[in-house]
């Protein structure tokens, strides 16, 4: 595979993915984290990384609606509820699994 096709492939792949994510309104983000070390924010946080990282303007708000779809306060309203007593216990046992959003990749 060439490189503008892999490029080409991963961005569809990425687009994707948050298309998926918007439609499964049902999976919270501590879920997200509690399984997989990443939510929705971690990918607004690359997002805006790497947006950065080639010259783009962009804020975390910005981000996020980008990959919610909506405005974040908008879609927390709509779609999230507190998180219970047990998603933030697994929340503490895996920190040290979730996803490094400190930098770009």
């Amino acid at each position: 595979m060439n490189e503008q096709t892999r490029i080409e492939a991963e961005a569809a792949a990425f687009r994707g993915l948050l298309k998926h994510l918007q439609q499964r309104t049902d999976v919270q983000n501590i879920d997200l984290m509690n399984l997989a070390g990443f939510c929705r924010n971690c990918l607004a946080k690359w997002y805006r990384a790497e947006a950065e990282y080639r010259g783009a303007t962009i804020d975390y708000d910005e981000a996020r609606e980008h990959v919610y779809g909506m405005p974040y306060d908008e879609w927390k309203d709509r779609y999230q509820p507190k998180a219970n007593a047990d998603q933030k216990q697994r929340f503490e046992s895996t920190r040290t699994d979730h996803a490094d959003t400190s930098a770009g990749n």
